[in-house]
C-alpha cells in the first residue's frame, strides 16, 4: 500500500500538531521497512526531516492550511500522487479528497471556546470537520475525552469508526542533570524557583486567571515562567515576578521541567494535554484543573482543582512536592504501532 501523510503542519515548532506529526511520523516508518510513504511537507529543509530515513518520497507542498488553495491545489496534488490512502494528524483534508483518508481529532475546541476566531472561520471549522468525520475512512481521537466530544457532536456513526491512540513523550524529556538545568535557567535569566507554564494563551487556556493566582501570592522569592506564544499573549495583564518566554528549543524544555518547582495550568479545555506527560516525565509536580482530558494524563501524583482563582492561590501556596513519573503507556512507538495497524486495516476492509 502506498500511503501518503499530510505534514505540513510538522514545520511548526510551536503548534501541538506539529509535534504530534513529527514525533509520530518519525515512528510510523520505523514499524515497517516495506511500508511505501509519500510525506507532502511546506519545505524540504525542515529540520526534522534531516534524520528521517526510510521507504520515503517527499513532496513540497507549500499550500497554507485552511486555504482555498488547499482546497484545489493540494486536492490535485494528492491525486498525482498515486497514494491510496491519505493520514491527515488533523481534520483539514480537502473537500473533495479524491482517495481515501483518515483523520485525527485533537479536540473539538471550537464547538465551545471561539478563541477570538472570526463568525466566518467558525463557520468553516465546522462545516470542513463536519464533512472530515463524515467521509473518513477511520478516525484517531487522542484522548478518550476527545471521543466522548465526537460522540456528542456527530453521534454513534462517527465513533464506530473511530479509535482512541494516546499521544506519546518524546525520549528527550527525562529528568535534567542538575548543570544541565543551572546551564539552561542561566540562559533565560532565571534565579529564583519558579513555576513553569507552556503552552498558548488562547481563552480557553485561562492564562489570566493564572497570573492573577500567582500575583495574589505576593511572594517575590518565586517567579512564574510561561513559555508561551501567538498573538493572545499581548492582551494579558503580567503582574511582577512573571517572565515570558518565547523561541524555547525542544532540547532546552526539559531542562525547564526539571528545574521547575511545578508544571501549572489553569486550562479548561485540553483533547489530550501534552506539556502535562511532558513535566511527568521530567520529574516534574503538576498543578491543573480537574477538566476535559487533564485527569487521563496527569498521573496519581497531580494535584486536580476546579479552575478558580482561590482553588490556584492555595494550590499554588501548597503545592506538590513529587509526581507521578511512570508515563510508558504515552509512547510514540506504542502510538504508531497503533496507527499503522489502523491504517493497514483500511486496505484489510
Amino acid at each position: 500500500m502506498l500511503v501518503a501523510v499530510d505534514c505540513r503542519f510538522a514545520g511548526i515548532q510551536d503548534a501541538g500538531i506539529g509535534r504530534y506529526t513529527r514525533e509520530l511520523v518519525r515512528e510510523l516508518i520505523r514499524v515497517d521497512s516495506d511500508q511505501k510513504w509519500i510525506l507532502f511537507v511546506q519545505s524540504r529543509n525542515e529540520d526534522w526531516l534531516k534524520n528521517i530515513q526510510g521507504n520515503i518520497e517527499v513532496i513540497e507542498a507549500s499550500i497554507p492550511h485552511y486555504s482555498w488553495k488547499e482546497q484545489w491545489a493540494f486536492r490535485k496534488m494528492i491525486k498525482n500522487s498515486d497514494a491510496q490512502l491519505l493520514f491527515s494528524p488533523h481534520f483539514n483534508v480537502p473537500f473533495f479528497c479524491p482517495i481515501p483518508y483518515v483523520i485525527t481529532i485533537h479536540d473539538l475546541i471550537l464547538h465551545w471556546y471561539p478563541n477570538q476566531a472570526p463568525f466566518i472561520k467558525r463557520f468553516a471549522y465546522k462545516v470542513l470537520l463536519s464533512r472530515a468525520v463524515r467521509k473518513a475512512k477511520k478516525i484517531i481521537t487522542v484522548s478518550n475525552f476527545t471521543y466522548d466530544q465526537l460522540m456528542h457532536v456527530y453521534g454513534k456513526r462517527a465513533t464506530k469508526k473511530a479509535s482512541v491512540i494516546y499521544e506519546g513523550v518524546s525520549e528527550l524529556f527525562y529528568p535534567q542533570d542538575e548543570d544541565v538545568q543551572k546551564r539552561v535557567c542561566e540562559k533565560f535569566g532565571l534565579q529564583k524557583p519558579f513555576f513553569l507554564y507552556v503552552g498558548n494563551a488562547k481563552q480557553h487556556k485561562n492564562v489570566q486567571m493564572l497570573l492573577d493566582a500567582f500575583a495574589a501570592l505576593e511572594d517575590n522569592s518565586k517567579e512564574l515562567v510561561l513559555v508561551c506564544g501567538g498573538s493572545e499573549i499581548k492582551d494579558l495583564n503580567i503582574p511582577n515576578n512573571v517572565i515570558m518566554l518565547r523561541n524555547v528549543s525542544d532540547d532546552e524544555l526539559p531542562a525547564l521541567y526539571s528545574a521547575a518547582i511545578c508544571f501549572v495550568t489553569a486550562s479548561l479545555y485540553e483533547g489530550f494535554g501534552l506539556p502535562i506527560v511532558e513535566a511527568r516525565a521530567c520529574g516534574c509536580p503538576v498543578i491543573a484543573s480537574c477538566t476535559s482530558a487533564i485527569p487521563e494524563v496527569a498521573g496519581s501524583g497531580a494535584i486536580l482543582i476546579k479552575p478558580t482563582y482561590e482553588n490556584f492561590k492555595n494550590a499554588l501556596k501548597n503545592h506538590p512536592e513529587k509526581t507521578d513519573t511512570s508515563v510508558s503507556s504515552f509512547s510514540w512507538r506504542k502510538a504508531a504501532d497503533e496507527t499503522y495497524a489502523l491504517l493497514k486495516s483500511c486496505f484489510d476492509s
